[in-house]
């Protein structure tokens, strides 16, 4: 099985955040989300801010920016991130060659990923998921939980043959797969 790492690994960018951006230029009022997600960010890479907190972080600002464009008169959701995907699919890296029995494990959410996959023609998406009722993150997908979520999906004894990243923080996954690989750009380095 090929599993691959999605934001900055098949492609180009933070998926997320340039959701995001894409959003703030039509709804300039969810902008004001901003500054706790960079701090957050910040905090974390310089080894400030535990994984713990930063769920609790994340969850916190989702909601708000969720929240802030539900509260906006007739904004589909939906109908945004689609409309992303017309405008961005062209992003996914060359090297990358969708294949239907690839899995896709991201830490982005899976309200906006999935789209991407299913326009790629990818069957298995796991993501960080948002509860689309209430906008509450259920499930962060990120380190050792891309590991643990994988196998609660796919079963206790899958076995990666392929794992593609571009963070090493992805660690649990490259002791879990056959072959490991870090991406760069275009350019993809066997690691393992």
């Amino acid at each position: 099985m090929r599993v691959v790492d999605f934001d900055g690994t098949v492609y180009r960018g933070e998926s997320l955040f340039d959701f995001y951006l894409f959003t703030a230029r039509r709804y300039p009022k969810v902008l004001a989300v901003m500054p706790p997600v960079l701090r957050n960010a910040i905090d974390y890479k310089l080894n400030r801010a535990s994984l713990d907190h930063l769920e609790i972080a994340i969850a916190k600002v989702g909601r708000r920016y969720l929240n802030a464009l539900d509260a906006i008169p007739d904004t589909d959701v939906r109908g945004l991130v689609e409309e992303y995907w017309d405008r961005n699919i062209h992003r996914m890296k060359a090297w990358y060659t969708p294949r239907p029995d690839d899995v896709v494990l991201t830490a982005s959410f899976d309200v906006i990923v999935e789209e991407a996959c299913r326009r790629l023609g990818v069957r298995t998406c796991i993501a960080s998921e948002i509860d689309t009722r209430t906008n509450e993150l259920t499930w962060l997908n990120f380190g050792d939980n891309k590991r643990i979520r994988l196998r609660q999906v796919l079963g206790p004894n899958t076995q990666v043959d392929e794992f593609y990243t571009d963070a090493l923080y992805d660690q649990p996954m490259i002791d879990m797969a056959k072959r490991a690989y870090l991406v760069r750009g275009e350019r993809v380095k066997r690691i393992k």
